[in-house]
This record gives C-alpha cells, structure tokens and sequence, in this order.
C-alpha cells in the first residue's frame, strides 16, 4: 500500500477539555515515531490558525518522557482553539484555495484536527475539498468534547473527566447543605445545550451516605415549572435539603429556554443561542412559590478542565485515540472520525475504529429516552452504569509547591523558509 511522505499538522477546535491535550499527545507521540511523517506542526487557534499561518514545530520541542507526561496532564487546548465556520465547499471557493495553498507551502500529508459536532463539520469540508482538488491528504477527526453529544461513538474524550468533576462537586454541594436544619433547595446548573448527559452524570454522586441529587432534568425532556415546583413539594416531605441537578438547556413544550428570561439574545457564529443563567431563573421561582431558603449555583466553565479532578480512564483513552488516529491515517484513512466502540458484557472494554465523517458532522447524540424516568425528574440505573466506568482512576499529575505543574513551549510561528535557514 501507497503511504504518504510529509508533513503533519495538528489542530483542536471548541471548548476546552482536561482530555484534550492527552488526545494531541497520543497524535504527537505516535507521529514522531513515522516513517512517512517527517515533522509534525501545531496550527495556533485551529483552522484559523492555517489561514493566517500560525504554525510552530511542535516535533523538536516535545520530545522526553517528561515533556509528554506533562503534555497528557495539560488541561484546556494547548494549541488554542477557534469557533470558526467554514462555508460550503461550493459557496467560497477562495478559503479553501488559501487553507490548501499553506498546506502545500508546509508540506502537509497529514491533517488532525481535535474537537466536538462543529470541528467534524471542519473535517467533512476539507475532506470534500481535498478529493475535490485532488490533493494528496489524510484528513482526520480526533473526538473531544465535554458533552458527549457526538453520534458514531460511545463516548467523546472529556466527558469522564467532566462527568467526575460533576459528582463531586454535587456531593460536596449535598454535604455542604446538609448542615442546616432549615428548609432549602439548591439548584445546580450544568452545561448541556440540548443533550442532558453532563447533568445526568450528577446522579452518580448517590452513595449510602448521600441521596442527592433528588431531582434531575435534562434537556430531552419539555420542562414544566408546575411540575418541578410539584417535585420539590413531595421531596421535601421526606427531607429538609433538596438538590436539583438541571441542566443549561431545559426548554419547555414550545421548545423555548427556560433561560430566554434572562438571555441576552446572542448567538455564536454556528447559531447557537448563548446560554446562562436557567438556575437563577429557576430559583426566582422556588423563593416566590414555596417561601424558603433557595440558592442557584452554576459550574459552568468549572467543568470543563478541572484537571485535579480528571478520570484516569479518561485521559488514557483520549491518549489512545490520538495514537490510533496516526495509525489508521498513514493506512490511507481519510474523511473519518476516530470512535470508541464498548463490548457488549459486565466488564467495560473497549476498541477504537473510525467511521465516515458524513456520518458525524452536524449530528447530536441525546440521552435515550428510555434512560430518563417517566416523569422527567431523574434517569435510569442503565445510564448510570453507562457513565461510571468512565471517571475510574485518578491521573499522576506533577505537583510543585502545592499546585499541578504543565508543559508551556515555545509556540513562536515559522516558515518554511525560515526553517530551511535554520537548518
């Protein structure tokens, strides 16, 4: 079989994650091991950061077991990220004319690019573009994000992360407020725009010392505030201190936010509305109809790259799949996304493969609705077994006077000309 020989650029898009980083470790890691991929480049800031060539040597800087144990460890995107849509192959011929003319000027055969539903948008067109053209390139779709919405996989690298740093701070909230012998409800906002997986992972907080959270919605199902005033009559029958896990993108019969109350209007440039505040909005309610003690609190970016809290599982898993993802690239794979395939059994195992990009791009995996109870206010045991195998184990971070230590290099942009001179 034809392998390519040069270059390969790596890129990550979307929000930032703890797992991040450990994906574009596995793909650094595994292509300095090539013998068809001769240097590897970082793009700062994603695709936006190939039309303005912003691309530095990442090769010659990470290169001891060290460099990589704290690149694996490195919360967030190391290489910056963008929220940049590009326009339909057909529509604007000429950023796709300027995205091919740098990859032609650094020698890219091998393009990764690491993020969520709008980064494998990004793959799928410069995949059609690449064939379009006819220009030699393996183009791949490395998996990340916090919110597990991406369908063709079990789960996303980040999630576990996530969804562990989730369940402790709900037990924490529950111990916190279990210290009052007073009526309360407080109610936690997680992120989930229209998938409710993140908050559903609060339930695994439920321990025998602790039954919160007592309540749970999620997106998938309409949100009534009837109905959630009703669930905390009942609930605080049994108890003082309710905790309500609800999740940023409730929405109500009519499709509307709970949150448009208080929402600014605004929308990112995919047209996505900008969330918030479906918390507070929530405790106005409580405090005006049942008179009690009430608090909001939302995590929002807390969760996200909380590396003191990461899943073990889950940064060895997005190391794997970064690994992977050379691999099957310098077999001639190209227009796929990586995914995790889980075996059917008790024991959690899984395998790792890759699946066509049109598949994946612009799709959002829900929670099933099997998985949430009938009346909307919690989620099955199914779910929860689903979601605990993936926040086991605590990753070695390296620690210096008392707070974790990353990788910081030098991310200064070359030329290829100014390479040659160098050498």
């Amino acid at each position: 079989m034809y392998q390519l020989s040069g270059n390969c650029l790596i890129g990550q898009s979307g929000g930032p994650t703890s797992a991040i980083n450990a994906s574009l470790c596995g793909i650094v890691e595994q292509a300095l091991k090539s013998k068809v991929i001769k240097n590897v480049y970082g793009a700062i800031n994603g695709i936006e950061g190939v039309l303005k060539r912003q691309i530095f040597d990442f090769g010659s800087q990470v290169k001891t077991q060290e460099d990589f144990k704290l690149l694996k460890t490195t919360p967030a995107a190391y290489l910056g990220s963008c929220r940049y849509k590009l326009p339909a192959v057909n529509a604007d011929a000429e950023i796709y004319e300027r995205i091919f003319e740098v990859f032609t000027e650094y020698d890219i055969r091998y393009f990764f690019y690491i993020g969520g539903n709008d980064s494998m948008d990004t793959v799928m067109k410069l995949s059609e573009y690449a064939k379009k053209i006819s220009y030699p390139i393996n183009i791949i779709g490395v998996p990340k994000t916090i919110d597990n919405d991406l369908v063709g996989t079990d789960h996303t690298p980040g999630f576990g992360s996530a969804a562990k740093f989730i369940a402790t701070t709900v037990l924490e909230i529950a111990r916190d407020s279990n210290v009052y012998d007073l009526d309360s409800v407080t109610i936690i906002e997680i992120m989930g725009r229209n998938a409710g997986w993140l908050t559903a992972a609060s339930a695994l907080a439920r321990s025998e010392y602790n039954s919160s959270p007592d309540l749970i919605y999620l997106p998938e199902v309409p949100f009534s505030i009837d109905n959630f005033i009703e669930d905390i009559k009942i609930v605080q029958k049994q108890k003082r201190n309710v905790i309500v896990a609800v999740s940023e993108g409730i929405k109500n019969v009519f499709g509307e936010y709970i949150c448009e109350a208080v929402s600014n209007g605004l929308t990112d440039v995919f047209g996505h509305k900008s969330l918030g505040g479906t918390a507070k909005v929530l405790e106005n309610c409580v405090r005006n109809r049942l008179r009690c003690k009430v608090r909001s609190i939302e995590l929002n970016i807390l969760q996200r790259c909380a590396m003191h809290m990461a899943s073990k599982t889950d940064l060895d898993e997005a190391y794997q799949i970064g690994q992977e993802a050379v691999k099957a690239a310098e077999n001639g794979c190209t227009g796929k996304m990586m995914v995790f395939k889980r075996d059917v059994g008790p024991e959690y195992k899984i395998s790792i493969d890759s699946i066509d990009i049109r598949k994946i791009a612009n799709a959002e995996k829900k929670v099933p609705r099997e998985w949430i109870s009938e009346q909307g206010n919690d989620i099955s045991q199914e779910l929860i077994n689903y979601i605990k195998p993936l926040i086991v184990g605590e990753p070695e971070l390296t620690m210096r006077d008392g707070l974790p230590v990353y990788l910081v290099l030098d991310t200064t942009p070359f030329s290829p000309k100014e390479r040659e001179k160098a050498v």
